[in-house]
């Protein structure tokens, strides 16, 4: 059995196959002790080496291929039947999310912010079958305002605003009067920027009046009640819903907002599992490495929506020119195209007489190594047999 891993690794197979095989071996084996059937014979096993062998040489490119054209065709090609439609997400009535043609624009230019953020969240052992559970996980996630725990009034004769409390409600959602009273006025002042008031609380009967500074003007005691309305006392503040979902026998939270760092704080979050749409997010939070993944897997999964099958390793090529020094940059005049050392290049993509120019005051040089550039002044390419050299010797 040992002779047979040194040759499985002498061959040179990558180490994810070379594991697998060696676990299907090692299964065939331990159920050859009651059916010897099942046991790999030396003939087999040579055979099935020599098929991988085979099978991995053909999945090899030729050296001087031209991989990044082939990717931009594989890509760009099934693009262009994509739709432009917003669908709903998950059966999921109350949360859309830009999907199609759109999102995969989004992917490859590096956008800070996607247009529709939302998160997949999945919860911890205890908490996945457990419906009151997961749903006290969904309100520490979920953004409410001040105006869900009670009635906000707005007395005129004494230019305040009054919130009377109820006590059932923040008894059902684990939050205690206490906690909305400290939270409120806080979070005005540093999170909506508003501190142009005063406030009084009464903990005994769940009270809090905010009194504008200005007490002549009724324009800013309006404004005052708006800042008290929409003040978020509960959850964080990007998440603007959730809705929890039974699949497959756990609960899971989908919602419309998204806050990585915020979210893995709270507890009973499976953090190895949860994701987010938002990848500029997640290389913040998580790393490049994390980003380049994020990138193959959101783009694989907006294709595939779609019924397009696109071959990954041309979306990791992709991800990884996005990735390769230490942040992710988009495809176009802002990140990789615009940052190439061929002026040609860069002039042949976009503004083309600012790069020429530019580039004639810095005095810059071009060494004619890519494709663009070769094309634009008419010789081979160096890629394919353009990159062989043939040097004759002559006879003396």
């Amino acid at each position: 059995m040992s002779n047979r891993f040194f040759e499985l690794i002498a061959i040179g197979l990558p180490h994810r196959t070379n594991t697998t095989l060696a676990r299907i071996i090692i299964s065939r084996e331990n159920g050859g002790l009651t059916d010897p059937s099942r046991i790999v014979s030396d003939e087999h096993y040579a055979k099935i080496l020599a098929q991988m062998v085979k099978e991995y040489q053909h999945t090899r490119i030729e050296p001087c291929e031209a991989v990044g054209v082939i990717a931009a065709q594989s890509i760009g090609e099934p693009g262009t039947q994509m739709t432009m439609r917003t669908f709903h997400y998950a059966g999921v009535a109350e949360i859309n999310v830009t999907l199609g043609l759109p999102r995969l624009i989004e992917i490859m230019d590096a956008r800070k912010e996607p247009s529709t953020p939302t998160m997949t969240i999945f919860l911890r052992e205890g908490y996945s079958t457990d419906r009151d559970k997961a749903r006290q996980v969904s309100w520490q996630i979920e953004a409410a305002p001040l105006q869900e725990f009670g009635d906000i009034t707005t007395d005129m004769a004494n230019m305040q605003i009054v919130v009377h409390i109820n006590k059932a409600v923040c008894d059902k959602r684990k939050i205690s009067v206490r906690d909305i009273l400290e939270i409120a006025p806080k979070k005005i002042r540093e999170r909506r920027h508003y501190r142009d008031f005063e406030f009084e609380t009464n903990e005994s009967e769940a009270l809090l009046v905010f009194i504008p500074k200005d007490r002549g003007s009724y324009q800013n005691l309006f404004q005052l009640k708006e800042h008290v309305r929409n003040v978020i006392v509960q959850g964080i503040d990007d998440i603007e819903r959730v809705v929890v979902r039974k699949e497959s026998g756990e609960y899971i939270l989908y919602t419309e907002g998204s806050n990585l760092k915020d979210v893995f704080a709270i507890r009973g979050v499976d953090t190895t599992r949860t994701r987010t749409n938002n990848i500029n997010e997640i290389s913040q939070v998580l790393g490049v490495e994390a980003a380049r993944n994020a990138i193959i897997n959101e783009a694989l999964a907006t294709l595939s929506e779609q019924g397009i099958m696109v071959d990954v390793r041309h979306i990791m090529l992709v991800a990884d020119m996005m990735c390769m020094e230490g942040e992710v940059k988009q495809i176009g005049r802002h990140g990789i195209a615009g940052e190439k050392e061929s002026v040609l290049s860069r002039a042949a993509f976009e503004v083309t007489v600012n790069h020429l120019l530019d580039a004639a005051v810095a005095h810059e040089s071009d060494i004619l190594c890519g494709v663009t550039e070769n094309v634009i002044v008419g010789q081979p390419i160096q890629l394919g047999t353009g990159d062989v050299k043939l040097v004759v010797k002559q006879k003396v």
